[in-house]
C-alpha cells in the first residue's frame, strides 16, 4: 500500500442530523464508539477495511469543535467525492430534498464523467461523480 487514503472524517455540529442525512442519502451505516462523540462510517461493500483491500474507503463522523462553515466560505480542510452507480441527477436532487444545498451544479466533464457538489445540512461540502454523462455516454467504455 503506497500512501493511499484509507479513512475520511466528517465534522458535525449536530451529529445525529448528519447521521440521518448520509444514511438516507447514501445508505451509510454509523456505529458510535462507546460514549465518545465519534461514529465509524461503513460506506458499503468494496470499501477498504483492516487488512482487506478494496476500492472505496470508510470514515468517521465526529463532534465539531467550533462553529460550522459560514455560507459561501472557502473550504477549510478537505472534502470527499462519492462515486455514484445509479442516476447522479436523482441522487443530487435527493440530497437537496433531504436538507442539503447546491455547492456546484451537476455538469458533464469530458473524459471524467458527470460531477456536482452539495453542502450537507452542517455546511460540509462533498462531491458526487458518475462515469455516465447526461446524454448517457459512459466515459469508462471509450
Amino acid at each position: 500500500m503506497a500512501n493511499l487514503v484509507v479513512h475520511f472524517e466528517i465534522h458535525a455540529s449536530e451529529p445525529q442530523r448528519l447521521i440521518e442525512f448520509y444514511t438516507e442519502l447514501l445508505g451509510w451505516k454509523f456505529t458510535q464508539f462507546g460514549d465518545m462523540p465519534y461514529w465509524s462510517i461503513e460506506t458499503g461493500e468494496g470499501s477498504i477495511g483492516m487488512n482487506r483491500p478494496g476500492s472505496g474507503i470508510n470514515g468517521g463522523l465526529t463532534q465539531r469543535q467550533g462553529p460550522p462553515p459560514e455560507p459561501g466560505a472557502a473550504i477549510n480542510g478537505c472534502n470527499f467525492v462519492v462515486g455514484v452507480d445509479g442516476s447522479i441527477d436523482e441522487l443530487f436532487a435527493k440530497g437537496l430534498h433531504l436538507g442539503g444545498a447546491e455547492a456546484l451544479p451537476l455538469a458533464d466533464m469530458a473524459g471524467v464523467g458527470r460531477v456536482g457538489y452539495l453542502l450537507d445540512p452542517d455546511g460540509n461540502v462533498f462531491g458526487l461523480i458518475s462515469p455516465v454523462l447526461s446524454d448517457g455516454t459512459d466515459v469508462t467504455s471509450s
